[in-house]
């Protein structure tokens, strides 16, 4: 029997949930409060410039998924992309992730792989086998001077606090590499969709039995009316109850856009590591598109913030305060019928893009076999 579902928000997560059901014969009905699709990885064409630019910031697809790798090259083609960061730190430029290079020419040495991975381990300090914070793991994976150089600074300014008060998850793994591999991904598949990620979920969107309706808030009790046979929720959760426990802490960003005759910076992302620069990275858009040519160009300085009451929520905190309220919100949440919180902002996880829609896919699946629906797909 044919369902009609509404969804909130025509994000990824919302985009290919819609897709997944109407083509096993249901209706969907999105709702997005924006006047655009694509959510935070919204791209769209400068006009000044010609370039097409990330209006949120830099999206960079990257998977192992090979079935989500054939899902998104179905409605867009994919284009060889590699994200190679590099990072100013004390006036010197330097290779992002630490790597080879970027350790001999720190420490005025011609290191081999295994030479640099003795003296990294030499630099170690903290003799705690499990560290707590993120400045603990830091100087047990790198040592002081490279932790100072090019983690300390950044951490701050992207998160607003000491590393000493942020979680040794957040650097889940060594940040080194003894070769001279500078791409920042491990994965099989990257790439940047050839006519931008708007384009891209505008075509996952096109079929007939999707409305979608943009600048359209979410109204609980109108939904309700409705008589919708289940809900799909990808706004932030905290929202959905009003705020009513709280509001669930997130850092937000402010990009200050600036045109630039030719080639501003010769790379796409150049993070800049020292806490006097107030602005994390300028990333500059044509280099996302190297399949492009373009004369003049189009950068933006991204600086990291508190986010307010009127701000888009980019980064969940997750701190010890944001986890209580987080199961307070969950334990409410699990009490909703026909109701299912998906995404970034309905889970409040960051999630990569290609995470999100194997988590979007999965959803679909498990609605569509006809079990009952949890109002969490994922592990909360």
């Amino acid at each position: 029997m044919s369902k009609t579902v509404l969804i909130v928000g025509a994000g990824l997560s919302g985009a290919v949930i819609a897709r997944q059901l109407v083509q096993a014969g249901h209706r969907s009905v999105i709702v997005e409060q924006r006047d655009h699709i694509a959510g935070n990885c919204h791209t769209r064409r400068d006009d000044a410039t010609g370039v097409m630019v990330h209006v949120y910031g830099p999206h960079i697809f990257h998977t192992d998924d090979e079935e989500v790798w054939r899902y998104v090259n179905g409605f867009e083609r994919f284009m060889p992309y590699v994200n190679r960061v590099k990072t100013t730190s004390g006036g010197k430029v330097y290779l992002l992730p630490i790597n080879l290079h970027t350790i001999n020419q720190f420490f005025g040495k011609t290191l081999r792989p295994d030479e640099a991975r003795a003296f990294i381990a030499s630099l170690s300090e903290g003799t705690a086998d499990e560290p707590r914070t993120f400045e603990e793991q830091a100087l047990k994976f790198v040592g002081r001077d490279l932790y100072e150089a090019f983690l300390k600074g950044y951490t701050v300014k992207q998160w607003g606090c000491a590393p000493d008060q942020l979680p040794a998850s957040i650097l889940k793994r060594l940040p080194v590499r003894f070769t001279y591999d500078d791409n920042y991904f491990f994965h099989r598949f990257q790439g940047m969709p050839e006519n931008g990620y708007s384009a891209m979920i505008g075509k996952i969107l096109d079929h007939p039995a999707i409305d979608v309706r943009l600048n359209t808030r979410f109204d609980k009790q109108a939904a309700a009316a409705s008589g919708y046979d289940h809900v799909f929720y990808s706004g932030p959760l905290d929202e959905y109850y009003g705020h009513e426990l709280g509001r669930l802490g997130y850092r937000t960003l402010d990009f200050e856009a600036f045109q630039y005759d030719g080639d501003y910076q010769g790379c796409a992302v150049m993070n800049y590591a020292d806490t006097d620069v107030p602005y994390t990275r300028i990333t500059e858009h044509k280099h996302f598109s190297p399949w492009e040519q373009h004369e003049k160009s189009l950068c933006y300085r991204e600086y990291s913030r508190a986010c307010e009451p009127a701000d888009i929520p980019y980064y969940p905190i997750r701190l010890s305060q944001e986890q209580a309220m987080l199961s307070r919100y969950v334990e409410r949440a699990r009490q909703e019928k026909n109701l299912t919180f998906v995404g970034r902002l309905g889970t409040y996880r960051y999630l990569d893009m290609d995470v999100t829609i194997r988590e979007a896919l999965d959803t679909a699946k498990q609605y569509l076999s006809g079990a009952p629906m949890p109002a969490f797909c994922v592990a909360m």
